[in-house]
């Protein structure tokens, strides 16, 4: 018998210990926790934003919503979904938290919730972002205490205006006017259900970013909605049927930078249900005075504008008027896809001289804005003046898998079903967003080296402890040699080329400008430049692809000129330092203009005769033209007219020449002086034969000297007709 009541007593024993030891560490942890109306009252109370300077971002005013105003269906499909027993239970459902657990423990995942909306609105408004044990104690004891102060119906209001719905928006009044355009009063059943099926996860359910998650839970809410008796069958498949929004109701221009605060701590804290961040404190890279400039923008169409800091990637000021859209890049894409890569294996140099001739690659025939040429340009010509032709046979030379490679290390991925030559004129189906293409143009103004940008710099929790930090983490790209060429080929662009608006600027400004074409005109125009500090960023067009009248060099640059001036309106860039593995040299022009050839030039070469260009030590010309140090000449032209030698010289003006003429033994000097395109021996006589010679000089430097035919004057012996070119 005592065996048997030890046997009982010690586990009773135990349990009470544990039980006891439960009872005072919920105590402990949740002493001094109590509820704070004022909190329940303020949508965003637990999320504050700060700007670069610490100084907090007010965000729109929210408006908040009365629950007697809104249809029935409104909460229903909230209910339906989120706490199907929120009228029946006291704050928590056991009977979910039951099946939670179980199904947890089947799964291994412990990643199913049981939250009622009574916890969710304690969590949004009271608690940090913190997933332990001591915060769901505090959850518990707070929801409690709101169960026994407010009604359902005040909770579910409290709830519906507190809640957050992606893109920066917050409460049913915020998100009804930026999903749907009305009202929250003129909401549909369908529209409700899109709504509530945003809690789960806003980021990864808006209809803007993932249309078919987004429609599927949709479904799943008014599937829910009519099992529950909310929706009688004939509304259910009305809903079902609606359509989802295309694009946001209307501009949030003012909200542009907000709204990638929000979109980026999404992605921080991707499994946040609700917008469940937490009491937390946000410091971003905000500059207001930027963002004051770019908010002044004015266009005939939806306009994306940025600035970002090349030293810390971080996003200074962004405005858009439709969001952050993924639109064709056009030719902003060539210094990252064609030109970059190439450099960097050696396919070519800004030198490179390219022939641009209308050529058919296996069906496809690029041409240029203005039609092709049909001359020779170097690759630094063809770049800064945004010439098509070359851009393709570049990367036809290099390869769309070789070249993307390159763009997949700057998060530029292009899908292999796109790759053809048309990538190099920016034609794919998708294409990037602006501040992703701004991020790889960073990749040249930072050597070589990528990182993405961001606006949100770190996170706070309410008691100062940094929770998040951005700590960039550099890839390497290009290498800093090709960078630094790709750059300057880009200041060419800005000196004389399709970015020239900005030329006047006091300091180094490399630039691309950008310009797809639709059918019968232009969709999307760009301007991106950088200095050795800052890449801006500018694209024109509308978000239903429907025609602007811009070009790139054309009104986005004038707005990049108007932010850069803003941007170094008390202090200019630095210069962009000079890179050890790039050497300036000398090339021959006259070799390069007639054979396409690069070598250097002579160093005896006369003033204006060749030109500077800037080549990786590594892979520099080594071969020196001898033009001037060992004159040389082509064999010239010789004829006989009534009695008169006539030599042509097609020569390189510089020379000096001496030609002389030898008959019968004798040697005589007809001509020494400048260059002469023909130089003419009438002092010859009748049925004698002459042999003359040419030799070039140089600052007194002799060449090799030319011997031409034996010319005979008088009808014998008979030669045929320009016998000298058999």
């Amino acid at each position: 018998m005592k065996k048997v009541l030890i046997a009982i007593f010690i586990p009773l024993g135990i349990l009470a210990v544990l039980l006891l030891g439960a009872i005072f560490w919920y105590l402990g942890v949740t002493a001094g926790v109590e509820l704070d109306s004022e909190k329940l009252k303020l949508s965003t109370a637990c999320v504050r934003v700060y700007d670069a300077e610490g100084e907090q971002v007010e965000s729109a005013k929210r408006r908040s919503v009365s629950l007697c105003d809104l249809p029935a269906h409104v909460p229903q499909a909230f209910v339906a979904v989120e706490d199907k027993r929120f009228y029946s239970h006291n704050g928590l459902d056991i009977r979910r938290i039951g099946g939670a657990i179980l199904k947890n423990l089947r799964t291994f995942s412990f990643r199913e919730g049981a939250s009622t909306i009574s916890q969710q609105l304690i969590k949004n408004t009271h608690l940090t972002s913190e997933k332990t044990l001591n915060r769901k104690l505090k959850e518990l004891k707070l929801t409690r205490q709101l169960e026994r102060r407010y009604s359902k119906d005040q909770i579910i209001e409290l709830y519906l205006n507190s809640i957050y719905f992606g893109h920066d928006v917050f409460g049913i009044a915020a998100a009804s006017d930026f999903y749907f355009g009305k009202e929250a009063e003129e909401l549909s059943p369908a529209e409700s259900a899109m709504l509530a099926a945003l809690v789960r996860s806003p980021n990864r359910y808006s209809p803007f970013r993932n249309e078919e998650a987004c429609l599927s839970r949709r479904n799943f809410v008014l599937k829910l909605m009519n099992e529950q008796g909310f929706l009688d069958g004939d509304a259910y498949q009305e809903a079902v049927d609606v359509p989802l929004p295309v694009l946001p109701s209307k501009t949030k221009g003012g909200d542009s930078y907000l709204s990638l605060v929000f979109d980026e701590l999404a992605e921080i804290f991707p499994e946040a249900d609700a917008g469940d961040f937490g009491s937390i404190r946000i410091y971003t890279f905000l500059d207001r005075t930027l963002q004051s400039e770019l908010e002044s923008v004015q266009a005939n169409s939806d306009v994306c504008a940025l600035v970002r800091d090349n030293e810390t990637n971080g996003i200074r000021a962004f405005y858009s008027t439709c969001g952050v859209l993924k639109r064709l890049p056009a030719s902003t894409l060539k210094p990252l896809l064609v030109y970059g890569p190439a450099i960097e294996e050696d396919v070519i140099c800004p030198a490179t001289p390219i022939l641009d001739e209308r050529t058919d690659f296996s069906g496809y025939c690029p041409d240029d804005a203005g039609g092709a040429s049909g001359k020779y340009m170097s690759a630094r010509y063809a770049l800064s003046h945004s010439v098509n032709i070359p851009a393709v046979k570049i990367l036809n030379a290099m390869g769309c898998e070789r070249a993307t490679a390159y763009l997949d290390r700057m998060g530029l991925h292009i899908d292999r079903e796109d790759w053809s030559l048309a990538l190099a004129l920016g034609g794919m189906k998708e294409g990037f967003s602006l501040p992703a293409l701004a991020d790889g143009y960073a990749v040249l103004a930072n050597r070589g080296s990528y990182a993405p940008s961001k606006v949100i710099s770190r996170i706070e929790n309410d008691k100062g402890k940094v929770i998040y930090e951005y700590r960039p983490r550099q890839t390497r790209v290009f290498s800093e040699e090709t960078s630094y060429l790709v750059s300057d080929m880009l200041k060419t662009a800005v000196r004389e080329g399709t970015a020239k608006k900005l030329k006047n600027l006091p300091y180094d400004v490399c630039a691309k400008t950008g310009t797809a074409e639709g059918k019968t005109g232009n969709t999307d125009a760009y301007t991106i430049a950088y200095t050795s500090e800052d890449a801006v960023a500018v694209w024109l067009g509308n978000r239903d692809n429907t025609e602007v009248s811009s070009s790139g060099g054309g009104l986005p640059a004038n707005i990049a000129l108007d932010i850069l001036k803003a941007v170094y309106r008390e202090h200019a860039p630095a210069p962009f330092p000079p890179c050890e593995g790039v050497e300036e040299l000398k090339i021959d022009m006259e070799e390069y203009e007639t054979n396409h050839r690069i070598l250097l030039s002579d160093p005896n070469s006369p003033f204006l005769t060749d030109r500077k260009e800037l080549f990786k030590k590594s892979s520099a010309p080594t071969e020196m033209s001898t033009r001037y140090s060992l004159p040389k000449i082509e064999m010239p032209t010789i004829s006989v007219t009534n009695g008169t030698v006539n030599i042509v010289l097609c020569q390189t003006e510089y020379y000096d020449y001496v030609v002389k003429r030898e008959n019968r033994g004798v040697e005589t000097t007809i001509y020494s002086g400048k260059y002469q395109k023909c130089i003419s021996d009438s002092s010859v006589k009748q049925g004698e034969s002459y042999r003359y010679s040419v030799t070039p000089v140089y600052k007194n430097i002799e060449g090799e000297t030319i011997f031409l035919p034996l010319v005979h004057i008088g009808s014998s012996p008979s030669l045929p007709d320009e016998w000298w070119k058999d």
